[in-house]
């Protein structure tokens, strides 16, 4: 997949709804919680401001049950989708827990298998990865 001089995915084969084998690419989705939507919008406002990331999602009101210091804890979170890639995840990682206000932070990593070869073009581009 080719970018054009203004950085947009250059359609080469498949029509526009190509799917791409992304095992080069190492694309992924990092999940991360936030307690409220003021710290979700602060972090994933700073990991694409960064190029940390080519694009967040933010579910609001997901709940969550999970054990902490021996108890047991029902809470409103949002959750992240973050795309970027393996070569990002380090500091995808560390950008999280300098700003999270949880004492562990959730961060979690599932790769992308398959996708538009137009947006795993695009989310490369954007994160600085684009070979």
């Amino acid at each position: 997949m080719a970018l054009n001089d203004k950085g947009n995915p250059e359609q080469t084969g498949g029509g526009p709804g190509a799917e791409s084998d992304v095992r080069m690419a190492a694309p992924l989705v990092i999940m991360t919680t936030c307690p409220d939507a003021e710290s979700a919008d602060r972090l994933s406002r700073g990991l694409v401001e960064g190029r940390l990331a080519a694009c967040v999602n933010l579910l609001p009101e997901v709940g969550s049950v999970y054990r902490w210091q021996g108890a047991i804890e029902h809470s409103r979170e949002t959750l992240l989708f973050i795309k970027t890639t393996r070569g990002r995840y380090a500091a995808v990682e560390a950008f999280i827990r300098a700003g999270h206000p949880y004492e562990l932070p959730e961060v979690i990593a599932v790769p992308i298998e398959r996708g538009s070869a137009a947006y795993i073009s695009w989310l490369e581009h954007m994160v600085g990865d684009a070979q």
